[in-house]
Order: structure tokens, then sequence, then C-alpha cells
């Protein structure tokens, strides 16, 4: 049994996929069990790696009480905390990144200069375990009602991450206006922001996706849409690991940490920073890289994304998957 902590959200397990089929590939008889929010069950599925979740919200104290793994590895962080959290366990080898403080020396230094994706094939390569960092699709949920549509995503998990609304509007009216079918998505929580952004472009209300939709049927939109225009967020992830053309807007993190692979053209990310942040400032204002981006910029580069991606000859035959997947 191999147990692998990851309690984090969208685009964290998106960057993990890698790291995850890896696993799969090198243990192809053992039980894999993902630690991992309960929300995050349907994208889990999705991966086509895991045969069970494990319920964790948060690393706060709890008690392993299933049997001890053959193997747990530490896809969440570089500790102490999320080690010691796997320790408890009671595994016969645990990977990963060296951590004196936690107790474990067995691992490779952390680099926090590289991509989030290559920090975690690193470490299973560090311990013989290869990854193909480009592994980063995601089965294909079947085609949502509605197919084909152009996603804007004016939301994210702090305001520091999300560029002004007036100017997503500015981005949703103009694309509109050029023939997109455009839809607002969002959580439940960003509806407001949404409907406003979908009412300043001039779209109908009907264009709010924002909280009508799951995870699953989020994925779906996005697998079977034409181009997605977003901060760098979950639904950008999303935007990778199913090819679709997408624009990224990035800030206060660069894309060379967290961004679509570079090589890749129908993937745009926009970054006019000159340093990356260490983590979200918890004040009210979007981060000036963000504010640097024009309305111009980005319309220009969602045309050369979709330029790009051709007839999207470039996508990979996914799988599609039905109601269960392999976590199921």
């Amino acid at each position: 049994m191999i147990l692998v902590l990851r309690a984090l959200g969208v685009g964290d397990l998106a960057t993990a996929v890698p790291a995850l089929r890896a696993l799969r590939a090198r243990f192809p008889g053992q039980e894999l069990m993902l630690a991992a929010p309960r929300w995050l069950m349907p994208l889990v599925d999705l991966t086509g790696t895991v045969d069970r979740l494990v319920a964790v919200d948060d690393l706060g104290a709890r008690r392993w009480c299933g049997p001890a793994p053959t193997l747990a590895v530490n896809l969440h962080g570089r500790g102490p905390q999320s080690h010691r959290l796997l320790a408890a366990s009671r595994p016969d080898r645990l990977i990963a990144y060296a951590n004196p403080a936690a107790g474990h020396a067995d691992g490779p230094q952390w680099n926090p200069a590289e991509h989030e994706v290559d920090r975690w094939c690193r470490l299973l390569g560090w311990h013989g375990i290869p990854a193909d960092r480009d592994d980063l699709d995601l089965a294909v949920p079947p085609a949502p009602t509605m197919g084909g549509v152009t996603v804007v995503h004016p939301g994210a998990k702090s305001p520091v991450r999300r560029w002004p609304a007036p100017r997503f509007a500015d981005v949703a009216r103009t694309l509109a206006a050029a023939g997109h079918h455009v839809v607002i998505t969002g959580s439940a929580a960003e509806y407001g922001l949404a409907a406003h952004v979908a009412q300043a472009a001039g779209l109908s209300p009907a264009a709010v996706l924002a909280g009508r939709t799951g995870l699953r049927e989020l994925a779906a939109i996005v697998a079977h849409a034409r181009l997605v225009v977003s901060g760098d967020t979950g639904i950008a992830h999303l935007a990778t690991a199913y090819r679709t053309p997408s624009v990224v807007l990035c800030g206060p993190v660069p894309p060379r940490l967290w961004g679509p692979p570079p090589h890749r053209l129908y993937h745009r990310a926009i970054w006019h920073g000159r340093r990356a942040d260490p983590g979200d400032d918890p004040g009210p204002d979007p981060h000036p890289a963000l504010l640097e981006i024009t309305v111009e910029e980005v319309v220009t580069a969602a045309y050369e994304a979709e330029r790009a991606a051709g007839p999207r000859a470039h996508r990979r035959d996914h799988t599609v998957v039905g109601v269960t997947g392999p976590g199921g």
C-alpha cells in the first residue's frame, strides 16, 4: 500500500499528476491512496492513478488508523509538519525532501526556484522513480451541454491574484463581439463577481456559470472549450491538463514557477513582474504585476493562442470517462 499526501487545491493536484503517474507505473500492483480534500474527488478520479482517497482537509493533529503503508510519499511540501503527518502512519519507507527538523535526511534538498511540476518529478527521480514532467493530461468527461465555449474566469483564491473585474469584462465583450460564445465561471462564492463581469460585458445572465457547476462539470467545460482566459488559479491548470488554448494572467508568482509548459504555444502566460513574491498578500488589491497587464495584450494573446492551436491537432487522444473513475 502506498500513501501519498497532497492536501491542497485544484492546481496543486494537477501539477502533481506526473508524479502520481510515475508512482502508479512503478508500483502497478499496489493500492495507491491519496490524502487530499474530499471535495477534490471528482478531479482525483480523472487522474486515472488513485485507488482510494483519504480525506485530509488540513495538516492539523490527526491519527492514522489504517495499516502501515509500504511507502509514504510527501508531495505536499518540504516539511516538517507534512513529514510528521506521514511518519505517524509508520511507513516502511518515506519519500520526502530532506528536513532535519522532521528527522528526515534521506532526500534531495528543496529548491524554491524550480517549477512545481519539476519539484515532484525531481523528488521521485532522486529515489529512482522516473517521472515525465509533460504527463499532465487528465481523462476527459463527456461533453457538456455547451461545448466550444470561451471560458472567462475572473476569480482566484485571494484578491492579490485577481485581475480587475472591469478588464475581464472588456476582454469578454471583445471576444463575444468576435464571435466567441463566452461564459463566466467561478465558485458559488464568486457568483457576484461573475455576474458583475457578465453584466458589464453585455452578456446574458445565462452566461454566468459560477456556482452552477461541480468540479467534474467544470473540467468537462474546460476540456471541450474553445479558449480559457483566467488568472493563475486552478482552472488554468485544467486548461493545461486538457491542452485547451489559454491565456494565464500571472501575479504574484511568475509562470516559471507555476505556469503552463512554455513549449506549448497555445498556452500564453502573461507576466510583468520582476520578482516572485513568497505568497499571497492578504491585502485587497491585485498584485502590481497583474495591474500592468492590459486588455489589449490579453485579447492579442487569446487570438495568438487560438492560431497556435490550429485545428487542435496538438491534443492527445484522451480517455473519455463516464460516471465513475478509478477512485470511485
